[in-house]
Formats: structure tokens, C-alpha cells, sequence
């Protein structure tokens, strides 16, 4: 199935997969993909795991969709993509359903067995649980909320590159929401902690679900309100204010992170005060 003809739907079902069911196959940190596209029918699958290891994904032109794992030694006829490579530098990649289906097969190996009692977990009969039948309660996929920032001073906005992440980009703050805290605040928290700075003003933009494992990325614009640059060594290793023309490289639009950035540009090039 060519990667432009996926019209995938989410969606949840207990079934086993059948023959001439599509599926999508993980190995490793990344995903198979055959010549032809990203999905492949069920009998196609290069080490086969069985029932057990499949999955509901939702469907695709109407097929229902999988998800299980490969071994990469058997993988035949097509190649790995690394999920983050997918996510960033393929336009085209069904971002959606590459990241459901990392987070959903996650979700399905960490709870095996019920983080309570300890005994095996089944299939939830109605919702996209597992469920112990021992302690009758769920075990849903995990999210975990998260915040991202651009931070705007007159005609410039911070960039910051990460201490940790190999690539080049520059990009935004970023960082985990605590218990008992709302978006807002976690925005000020980690840019007070990472940066030094305070910021005032700010307003929601966008979300975005992060597969590394399972975030929801909540995206906002905020204003400089006060503060010197001193930086969080351990989180960052270089920050500073840029313009719009003359930035370093910043990731691609394919991500939350490239689209804030470009969103800031254009406010900041037509004159707007970013209210």
C-alpha cells in the first residue's frame, strides 16, 4: 500500500488479525517499511509472532490494522526507518498512525502484567485496556502531558539547543508537567529553571502527540517579562534571541516544534504584537 493511498482511521478491536489484514511492523526504535509502503498484509509479515502479538490499530481503506514487532535480522524486502527520522525528515510518513502505533505497542508490552497484584493481564472486553481480572481494574495507555515554548522578546525569540540530543537543530523549551499543575505554570517552571527568565502572557497555540514514549505536547507562545540567560547545563548547552532571518537551523515543520517556530516568524515579520 503506497504511503500517499493511507487513509488510516484509529480505532479498537479484540479480534485476532485475519489474513489480508494490514499491519504495521515495529522493530527496535524503528519501523519496517516495505518497498511499496508502510503497511503489509498480515501472511507478509517476516517472523510472523503469532496472535498473541498483533495489536488493534483501526483500519486502512477500510482493512482492519495491526501493530506488532520484528526482529530486524528478519526483516526482508523493504528497510528500518527509525521512528524520529520518520517523524522528521519524511514528509509524506503517516505521522499518526507511526505514532499510535509506537505508543499503543508500548502500552501493550509495559503492561503484561498488573502493576498491582503482579498475575498476566487480558484484553479489556469493551475499551483499548488490559485488564486484571484478579483486582477488576484497567491498565489504559499512558500519557504523559508535556509543554513547549516560544518566548518572544520585541523583534526576537529564544532558541535553545539540548545538551543531550545529538542533531543540530536548535529548538524550545520544553519540559514535563509536575501533579497539581496547570499548563501555565509549567510553561514559567520550565523556562524559569532552564533559563533563568521570566516570561508573562501565555497563550495556548497547539498540541501534538510524542511518541518518545508517550507524550502529549501542548504547545504555547509566551512573552519575556524579565531575566538574565543562565542556563540549566544538564538540559542545555547554548541559547540565545534570534531573528527570523537569521536563526540557526530549527526542525522541520513536521513537528510541534518547527511550526511554533515558523508560526512566531510570520507574527513577528507582519508586525503583530503577538497577543
Amino acid at each position: 500500500m503506497a504511503t500517499s493511498t493511507i487513509q488510516w482511521s484509529p480505532g479498537w478491536t479484540t479480534k485476532a488479525p485475519e489474513r489480508g489484514d494490514l499491519v504495521l511492523a515495529l522493530s527496535g526504535s524503528g519501523v519496517f517499511k516495505p518497498e511499496d509502503g508502510w503497511l503489509q498484509a498480515l501472511e507478509n509479515i517476516p517472523g510472523n509472532p503469532g496472535n498473541a502479538g498483533f495489536v488493534s490499530l483501526g483500519s486502512a481503506d477500510g482493512r482492519p490494522v495491526f501493530v506488532t514487532e520484528v526482529s530486524e535480522s528478519v526483516v526482508a524486502g523493504g528497510e528500518v526507518v527509525p521512528l524520529r527520522d520518520a517523524l522528521m525528515m519524511i514528509s509524506d510518513a503517516p505521522a499518526a498512525m507511526l505514532s499510535t502505533g509506537f505508543q499503543v505497542w508500548q502500552w501493550f508490552q509495559d503492561h503484561q502484567y498488573c502493576g498491582r497484584c503482579g498475575r498476566g493481564t487480558g484484553f479489556h472486553p469493551r475499551e483499548r485496556a488490559k485488564w486484571c481480572s484478579s483486582c477488576n481494574i484497567p491498565w489504559y495507555p499512558r500519557l504523559a502531558p508535556c509543554v513547549i515554548v516560544v518566548i518572544r522578546k520585541q523583534d526576537r525569540y529564544l532558541l535553545a539547543k539540548s545538551s543531550r540530543v545529538k542533531r543540530h537543530f536548535y529548538s524550545l523549551i520544553a519540559g514535563f508537567v509536575e501533579p497539581g499543575e496547570s499548563l501555565e505554570g509549567a510553561v514559567a517552571r520550565e523556562v524559569k529553571e532552564e533559563t533563568g527568565l521570566d516570561v508573562t502572557n501565555i497563550r495556548y497555540q497547539a498540541s501534538e502527540p510524542w511518541p518518545f514514549p508517550h507524550q502529549l505536547m501542548a504547545g504555547f507562545f509566551a512573552d519575556y517579562a524579565g531575566g538574565e540567560l543562565i542556563l540549566q547545563e544538564d538540559e542545555l548547552s547554548d541559547a540565545g534571541w534570534f531573528l527570523p532571518d537569521s536563526r540557526p537551523p530549527v526542525p522541520p515543520e513536521t513537528t510541534i516544534s518547527g511550526r511554533l517556530i515558523r508560526d512566531m516568524e510570520r507574527m513577528i515579520s507582519e508586525g503583530g504584537a503577538g497577543s
